[in-house]
């Protein structure tokens, strides 16, 4: 029985993908030691996209094929993934997205839907941002967005949050949004113009090169010319803190992410760390890219449920029960459920929080 992961493996500096990998082993690990599922071992199948989408669409045309992989693992770029949905709904294969932010990945408009989440999604990541903005007195923000269709899903969730009745006095004004190409290496120009518009802070949506880039480069402005930036998660999904250099610690950066392995609690984790010890991490602060993997650690527990009620490796029978698995206590949650027929997403607004880059260069809760 197999499980692939489909990954941006060979980009330089990325640790996502090994992020997702490392925890879907340690599961791997644990359901291998109690016997495997349905009387057979399990193991992994991986597949490099390098973050290119015609790549990724043929990654899962080989998995689709192979009639032992049951279901797939995704990464971190939503924009590979999208392009990857037609393929997936053609395949009729389970796709377990363990950090891809974008709506549109799971709101895919697929009867039935093979796409199962658990992460965060854009449509809470940039209003929990915006919040977290009021409530530090940033009354104006710009937004700086990459230019693909996950900064397009930004931008839609920041518009709705904006244009919401629910709580307007929580949100602060957007003055400007600033688009930038990928893998654009001047991104303080937009900034710096951002915050001529009367932005009292950046909300960024970027990946680790241009969001290093961005610090390094505001580093260098006079104080008076920096504000805060508050960003969404693709910056942890490589070697962010090592690009980004001293000056990291110069300007007043935050990042969004659904868990902590210093918030985790005790029992989940301790069982995690004896599988994940054996792998050699000797300890939580050697862990790159924590979400990618509490996420995948948990989502293969759950698929392995869904597996076990399905008597079978049959991919509908599996996505079927998918929906049904009663309850999981996981390391980012307790899932009661994880998933249901109505809702393929497993985190809510409850696990949101902006964390920080300590000196050492560890993730913490802000």
């Amino acid at each position: 029985m197999q499980v692939g992961i489909d990954g941006e493996f060979g980009l330089e500096n990325s640790t996502s993908a090994q992020a997702v990998e490392l925890g879907v082993r340690v599961a791997l690990a644990q359901l291998n030691a109690a016997g495997g599922l349905l009387g057979r071992p399990l193991e992994i199948v991986r597949r490099d996209h390098r973050s290119i989408a015609a790549r990724g669409i043929r990654n899962i045309e080989e998995f689709a094929a192979m009639p032992d992989v049951v279901a797939v693992f995704g990464g971190r770029f939503s924009p590979v993934v999208i392009e990857e949905l037609r393929v997936l709904k053609q395949a009729r294969l389970p796709f377990l997205a363990a950090w891809s932010a974008a709506d549109a990945i799971v709101d895919n408009g697929s009867q039935p839907n093979y796409i199962f989440r658990c992460s965060l999604r854009d449509g809470l990541a940039m209003p929990y941002m915006m919040v977290q903005a009021q409530a530090r007195g940033l009354d104006r923000v710009g937004l700086l967005l990459t230019n693909t269709s996950w900064g397009r899903s930004n931008l839609v969730a920041a518009q709705s949050a904006a244009q919401s009745a629910l709580h307007p006095a929580r949100l602060p004004r957007i003055v400007g949004t600033a688009w930038y190409n990928w893998q654009e290496m001047n991104l303080v120009d937009h900034y710096r113009r951002l915050i001529a518009a009367g932005a009292r802070a950046i909300l960024l949506v970027a990946n680790d090169d241009e969001g290093a880039r961005l610090v390094a480069d505001a580093a260098h402005l006079p104080p008076a010319q920096r504000v805060p930036i508050l960003s969404h998660w693709g910056v942890t999904g490589g070697r962010f803190f090592q690009a980004a250099g001293p000056g990291l610690q110069d300007v007043d950066f935050s990042v969004i992410q659904t868990f902590s392995f210093f918030r985790a609690r005790k029992e989940p984790l301790a069982r995690f760390m004896r599988s994940a010890q054996a792998l050699g991490v000797k300890r939580i602060e050697d862990i790159d890219s924590p979400v990618g993997v509490a996420h995948a650690y948990d989502l293969m527990h759950i698929l392995a449920r869904a597996i076990t009620a399905a008597r079978s490796t049959r991919r509908d029978a599996v996505r079927d029960a998918l929906e049904r698995v009663p309850a999981y206590d996981g390391l980012v949650k307790a899932y009661r459920p994880p998933f249901t027929p109505q809702r393929h997403e497993a985190l809510g607004p409850a696990e949101l929080m902006m964390c920080r880059y300590r000196a050492d260069g560890v993730l913490v809760p802000a």
